[in-house]
C-alpha cells in the first residue's frame, strides 16, 4: 500500500492550488488529485520496468560477447549468477508486473543510450563484482544485491531521474518516494513470492476492511477541508491572537485546517497520529519554524475540541 503520509502530502498540494485560486470546481480538483496519485503508481512500475530493461540489456551484451570473433575465456563462460538471482527471476516472471508494463505501454526503444550508461555503472561496480565473485548462493544475498543495485545505481541515476521528470511534472517530487517503495517491495519479497503475487495495491486493502478506504480518506480529507474552511480558519484565528492570520504561511494554515478536519471527521485515526503527521509534513513543506508553530496551535485546538466533545474516536482500541 501507499502510505497515508503520501496521501496527506498530495492533498496538501491540491489544497494549496485550490486556495491559490486554481480549479474552481471541487469535483475537477478532486479528479486531478486522484490522477496525480495514479501517476505515482505508474512511476513505481516504471522503476521496475527500467530494472527489467537493464537486465535484458545485460543478457544481450553477455550473449553478444560470446559470439565475438575472438572472445576471451571469461566471455565464453560468463557468470550466470545474476540471471539466476532469485529476486531478479521473480521480477522478470511476475504476471502482475507484466500486466502493468503493458497497461502503461512502457517502451525503452528510444532510450537505449541511457540504459547502456546505467548498465555499465552496474556491471563495473564493486557491488556487482563482489556479488559475482562470492562463493555464496543464498536468497538473502540475492535480495540484498538487488536492493543495493536499485538504491545505488537506479534511484541515484541522474539520467533516469531526468527522464522521469521530463515525462511528468508530478514525478519531480514523487521520484524519491517511489524509489523507497520499490526498495521496500524488494525487501518484502520472500522465497515463496510467486508469479501471480501482486506488487502493490494503489489503495490500501485491509483484510477486514473496505478496499476503497484509502480513496475515501483522500477525497473526504480534501472536500471537508474545503467545505469547512471558514469554520476551521476561525478556530485557528482564536488560537493565534498574537498573530495576524494573513501573515501566517499559507502552507501552515492549510496544514492546520487539514489537521482539524482529520481530528473531527476521521474517528478511527488516533489523535496522536494526526498531530505527529502534520508536524512532520510541516518540516518538509513549510518554513523552518513551522514545526513548532503547527505543533503549538494544533495542540491548543485539540484541547478545545476535546473539551467540547467534538473529537470522537472508536475502533482498534481507541477511546470514544
Amino acid at each position: 500500500m501507499i502510505g497515508r503520509r503520501y496521501y496527506r502530502t498530495k492533498v496538501l498540494q491540491a489544497l494549496y492550488a485550490w486556495f491559490q485560486g486554481g480549479e474552481e470546481r471541487i469535483e475537477i480538483a478532486e479528479k486531478n488529485l486522484l490522477h496525480g496519485i495514479e501517476q505515482f503508481y505508474e512511476l513505481y512500475f516504471l522503476f521496475f520496468s527500467f530494472f527489467i530493461e537493464i537486465t535484458d540489456f545485460y543478457r544481450k551484451r553477455t550473449e553478444d560477447a560470446r559470439h565475438k570473433f575472438l572472445p576471451t575465456a571469461e566471455e565464453l563462460n560468463p557468470s550466470q549468477k545474476f540471471f539466476q538471482n532469485r529476486i531478479v527471476r521473480s521480477i522478470l516472471s511476475n504476471k502482475d508486473l507484466q500486466h502493468q508494463k503493458n497497461r502503461y505501454r512502457f517502451s525503452w526503444t528510444e532510450d537505449q543510450e541511457m540504459i547502456r550508461k546505467v548498465f555499465l555503472k552496474i556491471r563495473n561496480s564493486k557491488d556487482m563484482k563482489d556479488y559475482l565473485a562470492s562463493g555464496i548462493s543464498s536468497f538473502n544475498e540475492d535480495q540484498e544485491t538487488v536492493h543495493k543495485l536499485v538504491r545505488k545505481y537506479i534511484a541515484r541515476s541522474p539520467e533516469f531521474r531526468s527522464y522521469c521528470e521530463e515525462r511528468s511534472i508530478h514525478w519531480s517530487y514523487d521520484f524519491n518516494l517511489a524509489s523507497l517503495f520499490v526498495q521496500k517491495t524488494v525487501l518484502l519479497m520472500h522465497e515463496q513470492f510467486s508469479d501471480s503475487s501482486s506488487f502493490l495495491d494503489l489503495f490500501n486493502k485491509e483484510e477486514d476492511g473496505d478496499p476503497a478506504e484509502d480513496k475515501r480518506f483522500i477525497t473526504d480529507l480534501f472536500r471537508k477541508t474545503i467545505l469547512h474552511s471558514d469554520e476551521y480558519e476561525e478556530m485557528i484565528r482564536l488560537k493565534t491572537k498574537n498573530w495576524e492570520i494573513e501573515r501566517i504561511a499559507m502552507t501552515d494554515i492549510i496544514l492546520l485546517k487539514m489537521g482539524i478536519a482529520e481530528l473531527i471527521n476521521f474517528p478511527t485515526i488516533p489523535v496522536k497520529v494526526t498531530l505527529n503527521e502534520y508536524i512532520d509534513i510541516s518540516k518538509n513543506f513549510s518554513t523552518p519554524k513551522s514545526k513548532i508553530f503547527v505543533n503549538g496551535i494544533l495542540d491548543k485546538i485539540i484541547e478545545t475540541l476535546q473539551a467540547e466533545n467534538k473529537i470522537k474516536k472508536h475502533g482498534r482500541g481507541l477511546i470514544t
